[in-house]
């Protein structure tokens, strides 16, 4: 394409910049706006899938990353989420190993990085969508519109609402995704350098579309734009001509046409490539689908089918307003943040209209202009902002979102490939104002991109963000009150869990929340109330039936407590945390061989329950089964060497025993690795004392004294000891 038809383009107020150059100031741009998180935490989703993924650690099978969804469940599984993200997980998994650990630092850096490499690839990508496909000598791209895709690459690297798939780390897979839907798109691209149609590169790009999906399911949706770049811009069909002869079946299509510049060929190809990835992703899948809840898309669950319709269409119009105003950002959208609209009175029906008001305007823009380029140019930005967004319009299948600004990401390229279109057909008269805007408009998106990613830098700042932006959201004010009561501060914390439990009175995991607080103060009372209300909402809730027997069991409700855990046992089969706590019950009944029995199965369950090992040994001596305490408490030390409470049981044990030495080696290690514990330095004292090793006793009882001067006994131990050597010395000649 010549470069007269982008006549236009030196009306965008930039700098015409080498390729190279252009490329580095978008990169550059990209990182100024983010690089404020590169040191931020693991904050909300990235709990689950990097902090709490086994996938990422050395000691899992890598294999397992192919079995398993983005948050390391196991795809067979009712309960999976069902993402099937390998490749973003396998990214997660070298930046574990690459920092000896989970430091946040490298995985964000690795993100912002990401973002400024697609961010300086989308000036390629607007430039063939902008002024056409054309090479140079040396196979690089041609760009006959320099400042128009420079501009809409400065939007895309700039746009705020890319801010939680940069800052957040779990936004890595719409990243990786990008990543490669470019490198699809110009892979398609090259099949028809110098005017040749090569199929590998095509092939190529199927595998490089399989790649995006491996990343996130959204990446599919690249053959959709690579479809529609053949037909308008390398076969120059006219869509508008094209559907008015199909409607009026005038002049018919000639498919051997079609057939001769391989546009067939080449949409069989890719048809035949995205079914066959389709039937992958399915196979894989399992079980069927996901299930989620109302709260999650509650639309989606409206029985009444335009109300339905009417509640897609307004999320679309949010969806839309983000793009246009990326202010309001929030974490979450669930939860009552959006009530749903239930009459055709409600004032925001006026966004549904107004969107396809803009829509149709476009539409109609791009289909009937005269101007060839304008069509095409208008139809693929149409196409690249609404193809991508196509998998989270609850069409095809029900997502569980209300809004994610997450999957805006891709579909912001064709937000700003629009806007920097249109900026270049302002008339010259209005060129120092629109210098002047776009200038402005490009400050406060990195000013708000600062801003929004500071506030991802910790879950307490990103939390509370969401208060102004969504006030009748649950999950956030559950959010904040957990936050809180990981911090301590659990008198805030229950006022946020009580909003939350008001904003959405099923919430069950709020009332959980709160019930253990209230445990934990001892007002049981209320505590058992709220947890019996969530178990009576949801009867498979394994950990509130869990806390609803450690209530009753300090309320003295011996068997509603025992009935409360089997029911937690009964609904979640590997649940060792539940048999130390039916253990604990046990013992405090006398039920000794049923105590035995739970620990041991919370042990069986999970081999590191130090708490369970070490009730065992404690209740064997108290029983007097020295011998028996004695082969568990080693049992335990095989599996958790270094735990020092297990080797102060066993101490005691061997201390009984008359086994002093081994005794003394290991209270003496269980003091290397806590050298202030008063109870262990008395007990050594009496082991001391029995062995006859008097000095060393006195000196053990006078540090646990001073460590812990109401330790309970050890007064009295030490005032018997000093007799005994005041007897000794005067004794002595």
């Amino acid at each position: 394409m010549a470069l007269s038809e982008v006549y236009w383009d030196h009306q965008i107020p930039l700098p015409k910049l080498a390729p190279v150059q252009a490329k580095v100031t978008v990169a550059l741009v990209a990182l100024l706006c983010f690089i404020n998180s590169y040191d931020g935490e693991f904050v909300f989703d990235d709990s689950e899938a990097i902090v709490n993924n086994k996938d990422l650690k050395p000691t899992t099978p890598l294999n397992n990353i192919w079995t398993n969804d983005f948050w390391g469940s196991n795809l067979s599984s009712n309960s999976s989420h069902k993402s099937y993200r390998p490749l973003t997980v396998l990214t997660f998994r070298l930046n574990y190993l690459l920092a000896g650990g989970l430091h946040p630092v490298g995985f964000h850096v690795l993100n912002i990085i990401l973002h400024a490499v697609i961010s300086a690839l989308m000036i390629d990508v607007f430039a063939i969508l902008i002024g056409g496909l054309a090479y140079d000598e040396k196979d690089r791209i041609l760009n006959n519109a320099p400042k128009t895709s420079l501009l809409a690459a400065l939007l895309f690297a700039a746009h705020p609402v890319h801010t939680e798939s940069v800052a957040g780390i779990v936004g890595r897979a719409d990243l990786l995704c990008a990543l490669f839907f470019q490198l699809s798109f110009l892979t398609y691209c090259k099949a028809f350098n110098r005017g040749r149609f090569s199929v590998q590169w095509v092939a190529v790009s199927l595998l490089l579309c399989a790649a995006a999906m491996l990343c996130k399911e959204q990446g599919i949706t690249v053959l959709g734009v690579n479809a529609a770049f053949d037909v308008l811009l390398i076969c120059n069909v006219n869509v508008y001509e094209l559907s008015q002869r199909l409607l009026l079946r005038k002049n018919p299509l000639n498919v051997s046409d079609m057939l001769r510049t391989g546009l067939l060929t080449r949409l069989g190809l890719m048809g035949l490539g995205g079914l066959s990835m389709l039937y992958a992703r399915w196979r894989i899948m399992g079980t069927g689908p996901p299930a989620f809840t109302e709260v999650d898309n509650p639309a989606s669950f409206a029985e009444n089918i335009f109300l339905r319709i009417v509640n897609y269409n307004y999320y679309y119009s949010l969806n839309a307003w983000l793009l246009l105003c990326p202010w309001w950002l929030c974490f979450d959208w669930s939860m009552g943040c959006v009530p749903l609209i239930k009459t055709a009175t409600d004032w925001r029906m006026v966004w549904l209209l107004l969107l396809w008001c803009v829509l149709i305007g476009l539409i109609s823009q791009a289909l009937c202009s005269q101007d060839s380029q304008r069509r095409r140019t208008l139809t693929l930005g149409l196409v690249l902002l609404v193809v991508p967004f196509l998998p989270a319009c609850n069409i095809f299948f029900r997502v569980g979102f209300v809004i994610a600004e997450r999957v805006l990401y891709l579909s912001s390229a064709g937000y700003c490939l629009l806007l920097a279109y249109s900026l270049g057909h302002y008339h010259t008269k209005v060129r120092k104002l629109l210098c002047v805007s776009v200038l402005a408009l490009l400050c406060v998106y990195v000013a708000r991109c600062a801003l929004r990613s500071h506030q991802w830098r910790s879950e307490q700042s990103l939390f509370t963000s969401a208060l102004s932006v969504c006030p009748l959201n649950a999950k956030v004010h559950y959010n904040v009150g957990k936050n809180l009561a990981d911090k301590g501060n659990t008198t805030a914390a229950i006022r946020y869990y009580r909003e939350a439990v008001r904003l959405h009175p099923t919430y069950v995991h709020a009332m959980n929340n709160l019930g253990n607080i209230l445990k934990e103060r001892n007002e049981l009372i209320e505590a058992e109330q709220l947890l019996s209300k969530a178990v009576s909402i949801q009867p498979d809730f394994a950990a509130a039936w869990m806390n609803l027997g450690i209530v009753q069991n300090s309320l003295q409700k011996f068997e509603e407590a025992e009935q409360s855990y089997w029911n937690a046992i009964r609904f979640r089969k590997k649940y060792p945390d539940c048999y130390y706590n039916l253990g604990r019950l046990y013992a405090d009944q006398n039920r000794h061989v049923d105590a035995l029995n739970a620990w041991r199965n919370a042990t069986v369950l999970k081999p590191d329950h130090s708490l369970a090992w070490n009730n065992m040994v404690i209740l064997l001596d108290n029983t007097g089964n020295l011998g028996q305490a004695e082969l568990i408490g080693r049992e335990a030390l095989k599996l958790l060497p270094n735990d020092h409470t297990i080797m102060f049981s066993l101490a005691n044990v061997l201390g009984k025993l008359q086994k002093y030495k081994e005794s003394e080696g290991f209270f003496l290690h269980a003091l290397r690795i806590n050298p202030n514990a008063a109870s262990c330095h008395g007990n050594l004292a009496v082991l001391y004392h029995r062995w006859g090793k008097l000095e060393l006793a006195k000196k053990h009882y006078e540090l646990s004294l001073k460590l812990d001067p109401e330790a309970p006994g050890t007064r009295d131990n030490y005032n018997m000891l000093r007799r005994k050597l005041d007897q000794l010395k005067r004794s002595t000649p």
